[in-house]
């Protein structure tokens, strides 16, 4: 639910919570109510789409209400109020609203609930920083949340590579999608390979795959109840991409499901009720036709732009097409066409396409048949020669780029449960005419580790780096020691964009300085 902005000047002693460290740090555990007979604060806030001094600033109420959002530039006495959406049952007690001319520097936030009889809340704080030019920037990427029936044990510190995310405090994090599993109930325990226990929190929505759309939401509240989670959530700015998982695995318009945990076959049902919980649960701001691809400029040099793989792609097949048509879509031909326009557009130094399949990487959907043609996932398939299937859209995708004198792009990803580093050059490639470009995989963050993938040679990739596991490793969990994130930190004194990938600890497994062309 939106609200546009219709902002006020506020004094200070409006303000209903102080909005200082601690005070962040408080609104990282659940907020009760703190005065008998006013509802309760407002359990999580977000900052989502920072674009150019605007944001979207989410919050899931406890309540029916209105929302009341409050800011604070840096050094502000006064600040700004802006009334929010009515939440209820309807958006499961999400909302967000549109705020623009956020100066750069720390910005402060809070939120509160204006309940229908009047009352209002305490506040939830929150707060975001926004980056001018010649300052430096850092961005963060990751995702594959609660997979594999990996869910939160407090016991072992919930999820514990957001708090590592958190210390590396990014201005941004881009969540590459699989922000929820939910085809993947979450049971009360796992048991570990060396012995011992994974004990899950466990919720009536996790129990069964989603179906209902509050069983959607259900997967998305089930991360709320990590203290880490909504941490970072308060604290950095988030773009927000879906994958599969958010509806269920590997899925793609018009399908029908021959799985017998599910009551309801039709995927576009499925995917309609999952796409609703993702719109109430992140922050993202729609384009025309309610399109979620969109294009963000946190920092005056750098650009993002954020795709969707899911809902224009054709049937997964085996990917053989020698010819481009809709059965060989995978962002589909407006999209593709839109990417190109953007990047070719982009004043910014560096551009940066946060794409939820890998380009490269072949990703069967499914075992394959005998004659070893079966179904794929991605892009690739495997073939060595010149593009077929889906890789037509990338490689015109690459030609455009080239025609236009596009340079300075860096593809980042997840999807595939391991961390990756590929280097793309036409030098090595069945198909030429595009320039040397990286792909960046990170993930997951909280979920079975996986992979390595084979890399299909049509665009020339090199592996440069890769941590995935051994066979004794492969499907274990968090406490396995594999889970990765990804940060590109900007530096406006040479212009230069400085790649790592770090474990789910927060130590560094690569680090690669690249400069601009």
């Amino acid at each position: 639910m939106v609200a546009w902005a219709v902002a006020r000047r506020i004094r200070r002693r409006e303000v209903l919570a102080g909005l200082g460290a601690a005070a962040v740090a408080a609104c990282c555990r659940r907020a009760p109510a703190v005065l008998r007979g006013l509802p309760a604060a407002p359990e999580a806030v977000q900052a989502g789409d920072l674009d150019r001094g605007r944001a979207r600033l989410w919050a899931r109420a406890a309540a029916p209400g209105r929302l009341r959002v409050e800011w604070w530039g840096p050094g502000d006495r006064d600040g700004h109020r802006v009334d929010g959406p009515r939440v209820d049952a309807g958006t499961d007690l999400c909302g967000a609203v549109e705020v623009a001319g956020l100066p750069a520097g720390d910005v402060r936030y809070q939120v509160s609930l204006e309940a229908d009889d009047g009352g209002v809340s305490a506040a939830t704080p929150g707060r975001l920083r926004v980056r001018g030019a010649g300052e430096p920037f850092l961005l963060a990427w990751s995702g594959d949340v609660c997979g594999q029936g990996w869910g939160i044990d407090p016991r072992r510190g919930g999820l514990p590579a957001f708090a590592a995310l958190r210390r590396l405090a990014p201005d941004l994090f881009v969540h590459s999608g699989d922000a929820v599993y939910a085809d993947v109930p979450i049971e009360a325990a796992v048991r570990l390979p060396g012995g011992g226990l994974w004990r899950n929190l466990t919720t009536a929505a996790k129990a069964k795959v989603a179906e209902t759309q509050a069983e959607f939401w259900g997967n998305h509240a089930y991360n709320l109840l990590d203290e880490h989670y909504r941490g970072l959530l308060a604290e950095v700015a988030m773009i927000a991409q879906w994958d599969d998982h958010e509806t269920l695995n590997n899925w793609y318009p018009g399908q029908r499901l021959d799985d017998d945990r599910y009551q309801v076959r039709d995927v576009d049902t499925l995917a309609a009720r999952a796409r609703r919980a993702f719109l109430d649960y992140f922050a993202v701001r729609r384009g025309p036709d309610d399109r979620i691809w969109r294009a963000a400029r946190p920092h005056p040099d750098v650009e993002v732009i954020v795709l969707d793989a899911r809902s224009a792609r054709g049937r997964n097949g085996a990917g053989r097409d020698a010819a481009a048509g809709p059965a060989t879509a995978m962002l589909g031909a407006t999209q593709a066409a839109w990417l190109v326009e953007t990047l070719a557009a982009s004043t910014a130094t560096w551009k940066i396409v946060a794409c939820d399949q890998p380009l490269g990487l072949v990703i069967p959907d499914g075992p394959p048949p005998p004659d070893g043609a079966g179904r794929q996932e991605g892009f690739a398939q495997g073939d060595p020669g010149p593009p077929l299937g889906r890789e037509h859209e990338v490689a015109a995708i690459l030609a455009g780029l080239r025609a236009r004198g596009v340079r300075n792009v860096v593809w980042l990803t997840a999807d595939v449960h391991y961390a990756a580093a590929h280097r793309y050059d036409p030098a090595r490639a069945a198909f030429h005419d595009f320039d040397p470009f990286w792909e960046l995989v990170a993930g997951p963050l909280h979920a079975g580790a996986f992979g390595p993938n084979p890399l299909d040679p049509t665009f020339g990739p090199e592996v440069v780096f890769a941590r995935a596991p051994t066979p004794a490793q492969f499907g274990s969990g968090p406490a396995g020691g594999l889970m990765s994130f990804g940060a590109l930190a900007y530096q406006p004194r040479d212009r230069a964009l400085v790649a790592r990938l770090h474990g789910g600890d927060g130590a560094v497994l690569w680090e690669r300085a690249l400069a601009p062309a």
